[in-house]
């Protein structure tokens, strides 16, 4: 790891140094050769010059001692010629009558009467010289000056150039170097830190000791470091709240993961499992109720809350299942032992009706011996009227406790429906047909607003009984004079009736209790009307035992809308449901 770092590190400053350094040495190079061209330039055209002017001037020495001697003083070779670019004298050839074509660019020049330079190989020797040719009077002077001693002078340059590159690029490496170990030891240190942080170690810090941008990556993980332990210690003083409150709990609490295994379980279901619970294993190896895979399995699978009712996780006790998925899949599945409530449940009821059926004899006698005695005393009023009381009272336990018993076989699925497809025109008008005239004398209508025409499955007699409680309940709360609709549509999830009636309306607050046994809304008036507070609680037993549900709608001064839904007759055969039982 050291090394890596290091070594790329070293590799990369080592790259930039040679690279700066090439581009260094060439442009020295450069800028070295064009400065000594440039003063070569300049020093030829001034010695060029000085021939020229001693050409013209001199009158005394012929054209080749003349040349000869300029092309001494200059260290280059001299030339004359005329305008038509015959040689007139030239330093090297002394009796050379050659030509010169008068298209060289410093000849050009020079017979337009400027100064001429050019640098170019020289055709015969396959040499670069530098050219520079001035007028004079009857043609034109030149010097030709060899370049071969730059080139000489260049490779002197250039080795001393190079071994002052290489001394640079040697000092520099070694800094570069001492620069490198220096960050590669911060870069370690940082990843140091994240090696102890992704072990799990958030106590590890790292202080960082500059203000560069190392110091201030050093400086953020750092302080990342510091927030992740402290949310780490919030998460599990958090985890720790949960699991001494699910610990707590009586209720059966285990959590599993998308692959249906165990993650986590509390003490009650440790408790629960004989063997105890089998963590990150399968949870069949835990619980083989279906009952409970399968709530467990739709909760998954549907990603939404299941609840059903399972029977067989501990031999002769009952437990509510209700399964919620987790956020990052599986499910938690919480088990409530439903065994106490239910055999308390029963023994209510079966005391319920045992007393309402022990009590159905005497409250006939009563019944009957007190009208014996209205109709055996006419000229005591106020016997008469004592006894009247007493009838009305002991009619009223009467009618209690039939509907105490009624409802007592209801919940307790003692009572078989006899079910079977129906139409719910039929329902409705059997239903007006027998509250018609009972509305009739109170000034009420009764109108059909709609039917469905799919057939219901239902029990005649227990629907009857339903519309019943309804419809009395309407009429005890609709204004005189006026009118209580019924009605059936189809639904999402089978027919729904209604009964809808344009009284005071109903409070919000009651609507949810409204089917609670014995809860009234206005309680001097129900007793006034005899009723007993258990009509609506019987009407919902019996819709749910067809598999439907029941529902109040109202608001004061607008009247209400009791509604209930029944499974059509192709539901219930699609999913093989032909006898509801309560």
């Amino acid at each position: 790891m050291r090394n890596r770092i290091f070594i790329k590190m070293v590799v990369a400053f080592a790259l930039v140094i040679a690279v700066a350094t090439a581009i260094l040495n060439y442009s020295i190079q450069r800028a070295w050769d064009d400065a000594m061209l440039q003063e070569i330039k300049r020093d030829l055209r001034q010695k060029t010059l000085m021939f020229a002017q001693i050409v013209n001037a001199d009158r005394v020495h012929n054209l080749r001692d003349i040349t000869a001697q300029a092309s001494h003083m200059a260290g280059a070779r001299a030339t004359v010629v005329d305008f038509s670019g015959k040689v007139l004298a030239d330093s090297q050839n002394p009796g050379s009558e050659e030509d010169y074509p008068n298209e060289e660019p410093e000849l050009a020049a020079a017979y337009h009467g400027e100064v001429g330079q050019d640098v170019r190989e020289s055709a015969g020797i396959h040499a670069r010289f530098l050219y520079t040719a001035v007028p004079v009077e009857g043609g034109a002077v030149r010097l030709a000056y060899p370049l071969s001693d730059i080139a000489a002078a260049d490779a002197g340059v250039r080795r001393k150039v190079l071994l002052a590159s290489a001394l640079v690029f040697l000092a520099s490496l070694v800094l570069a170097g001492v620069a490198a170990d220096l960050i590669a030891r911060r870069l370690r240190r940082i990843v140091r830190f994240a090696h102890r942080v992704a072990a799990g170690d958030l106590t590890a810090r790292l202080s960082p000791h500059s203000g560069d941008e190392i110091g201030q990556v050093a400086s953020a993980l750092d302080k990342t470091a510091r927030h992740l332990e402290s949310n780490f210690i919030a998460l599990k003083a958090s985890q720790h709240e949960l699991e001494t409150l699910l610990n707590s709990m009586q209720d059966s609490v285990i959590a599993v993961g998308a692959d249906e295994r165990v993650q986590w379980a509390n003490q009650a279901m440790e408790d629960l499992v004989p063997h105890g619970t089998r963590l990150k294993q399968p949870v069949v190896e835990t619980i083989r109720d279906p009952d409970f895979l399968r709530v467990l399995r739709a909760a998954i699978a549907a990603r939404s809350a299941m609840a059903d009712r399972a029977t067989s996780i501990l031999p002769g006790r009952s437990y509510d299942v209700t399964a919620a998925p987790l956020p990052g899949g599986g499910a938690v599945v919480v088990l409530r032992d439903r065994t106490e409530t239910e055999r308390l449940e029963k023994t209510r009821r079966d005391f319920i009706a045992n007393v309402s059926h022990e009590l159905r004899t005497p409250l006939t006698s009563i019944q009957g011996y007190t009208e014996t005695l209205i109709d055996g005393s006419p000229e005591n009023a106020s016997a008469r009227e004592f006894l009247e009381i007493i009838r009305k009272n002991a009619i009223r336990m009467t009618r209690l406790t039939e509907d105490l018993l009624t409802l007592a076989r209801v919940e307790s699925g003692e009572h078989q429906f006899d079910v079977q497809p129906v139409l719910p025109r039929e329902l409705l008008q059997e239903a007006v047909q027998n509250f018609r005239e009972r509305a009739r004398v109170q000034g009420m209508q009764l109108q059909i607003e709609d039917f469905a025409q799919e057939p219901v499955i239902a029990d005649r007699e227990a629907i009857h009984q339903v519309f019943s409680n309804l419809i009395d309940n309407a009429l005890k709360y609709a204004p005189e004079s006026g009118r209580i609709i019924l009605g059936a549509r189809r639904g999402e999830s089978g027919v729904e009736f209604y009964v809808r009636d344009f009284g005071p309306g109903i409070s919000s607050e009651h609507l949810l209790r409204l089917f609670e046994r014995f809860y009234r809304v206005d309680k001097a008036r129900s007793r006034e009307s005899g009723g007993t507070g258990l009509g609506l609680a019987i009407a919902k037993h019996i819709v749910r035992a067809h598999s439907g549900t029941i529902r109040a709608e109202s608001e004061l001064n607008h009247g209400a809308t009791f509604l209930f839904t029944l499974p059509t007759a192709t539901n219930s055969v699609r999913a093989g449901a032909v006898v509801v039982d309560a």
